[in-house]
């Protein structure tokens, strides 16, 4: 039989059964933008025949990694809010309130092409202005789970006081549900099916119920998920405490959004028992290890959920949090993290952070028939990965296989030599093959400067302690 690619003599994980299913001396057969044959590389190269045959020796073929939960438009104010309490209000939001529509979009572009450098093949992005930043997917070539932000909050809501509600405007609302609604009749199954689209109701906190209710009705309507922060932090369940006099996740199986359409985004503040109830409802969480580390100090009760046989993905969450957009960072992260919370070093394998980051993932966000693992029939979304640099040497196959442990708590991900989506390589040799990195990252600089420009005044009257640890020399 004929195919178009045939990937030879590597160590092939293709993440199906289990563990990990490692294939020594493995090859995948691409033919189109599915993955024809998975096996041996006897057995492979037996029964197809391909023009560009690559050979992959001390090489490792493995599925594109999964970034359940990521906010690509955030990427232009990375770093300024880093180190402190009240990140949002007194680091975030001096900058984001000078973020104009263009400059979202150049810091999107930018971040796919971070993600797609370590490996990350689709992005399950959660943004305002994502008709715009659909484009970048289309334009670069990723697949793309896209959700539209969408709330009732005006916004100046940093200008609140901490403590007080919320002022909800309809005329928001129904402005950001009509871009959600655009964005699934433009670009639902669009670019061969490799951009899909989901509703994202922004929190419980920040809208109505009657328009949480609406969008769950809409979210049945197109038969889709629904992408929502739930429990994210101690502003959220004191908002849902004053309004409804209730915590997020009972008010949210009341009015009946715990199945498993949601994608519940972090937990952070979730009790053992709301973590439970969330899980046995079927619907999936979202866990962001580093930015939930890094902005709250908070280790989310990730091992809760999955005792309660719950459905679990990976996300990096956004720049200006997290700082980096890199699957292998949170996949070392949540096993440090979690051996950390446990002290149990056995608590959290590197395989199950690895299942986590690619067919668990899949499962979490619906995807796992198309992507997640290498098997006849699948996507062809795969990463080719160099085994002989230092970070990945020496390769020891027995009477011990390090290259999974390696994979998680070494890499970094510069290790990948190339990117396959939908058949095609994205990346070859580091290089991005259909966009210009370059042009994209002086794009971004340009609206950076500006940003930073207009929000010199608004620091000067906040309470940001970067300032001043800037003024004394510590940053």
């Amino acid at each position: 039989m004929k195919a178009d690619i045939i990937i030879s003599h590597a160590f092939v994980l293709s993440m199906e059964g289990p563990g990990v299913g490692m294939i020594e001396d493995g090859a995948v057969a691409i033919k189109g933008n599915k993955i024809a044959a998975v096996g041996t590389t006897r057995e492979v190269m037996a029964k197809f025949s391909a023009d560009e045959c690559i050979n992959a020796k001390n090489k490792l073929v493995m599925p594109g990694l999964i970034d359940a939960h990521i906010h690509t438009g955030l990427a232009i104010v990375r770093g300024v809010a880093q180190d402190m309490m009240n990140w949002m209000q007194e680091g975030l939001w001096p900058f984001t309130k000078f973020v104009s529509p263009a400059d979202s979009l150049a810091g999107s572009m930018v971040n796919i092409i971070e993600g797609i450098k370590a490996g990350t093949t689709t992005f399950c992005d959660y943004d305002a202005n994502m008709n715009d930043i659909v484009t970048n997917y289309a334009r670069i070539g990723a697949r793309a789970r896209v959700a539209e932000l969408i709330n009732e909050i005006p916004d100046n809501i940093g200008d609140i006081p901490v403590g007080e509600l919320y002022p909800f405007y309809s005329s928001i609302g129904e402005r950001k549900l009509h871009n959600n609604i655009r964005l699934l009749n433009m670009w639902h199954e669009a670019e061969n099916g490799r951009i899909t689209c989901m509703f994202g109701p922004h929190g419980p906190d920040m809208m109505r119920l009657e328009l949480l209710l609406e969008i769950k009705a809409l979210a049945e309507k197109y038969d889709t998920k629904l992408h929502m922060h739930v429990a994210q932090g101690d502003r959220e369940i004191m908002q849902m405490e004053k309004r409804y006099g209730k915590r997020s996740i009972p008010f949210l199986e009341e009015i009946g959004y715990l199945s498993n359409r949601l994608l519940a985004v972090h937990l952070t503040e979730a009790t053992k028992e709301e973590t439970a109830l969330v899980a046995k409802h079927g619907a999936s969480m979202i866990n962001c290890a580093g930015s939930i580390g890094i902005i709250d100090g908070i280790v989310p009760p990730l091992l809760e959920f999955l005792e309660a046989n719950g459905t679990a993905a990976l996300g990096s969450d956004q720049a200006p949090g997290n700082n980096c957009n890199n699957m292998f960072n949170e996949m070392k992260f949540v096993s440090i993290l979690n051996k950390v919370k446990t002290r149990n070093p056995a608590t959290f394998t590197a395989t199950k952070a690895l299942r986590l980051a690619t067919i668990e993932s899949a499962r979490a966000i619906g995807l796992e028939h198309e992507i997640g693992s290498l098997a006849a029939g699948k996507k062809a979304d795969l990463l080719i990965m160099n085994l002989e640099v230092p970070s990945m040497a020496p390769i020891i196959t027995s009477p011990i296989r390090n290259i999974v442990p390696n994979l998680v708590y070494s890499a970094n991900g510069s290790e990948i030599e190339s990117v396959m989506i939908d058949g095609k390589f994205i990346m070859a040799n580091r290089n991005i093959t259909t966009v210009d990195e370059k042009q994209a990252i002086k794009e971004m600089q340009k609206s950076a400067e500006s940003i930073s420009e207009k929000a010199k005044v608004e620091l000067q009257h906040s309470k940001s302690p970067l300032l001043a640890m800037m003024r004394n020399g510590d940053l």
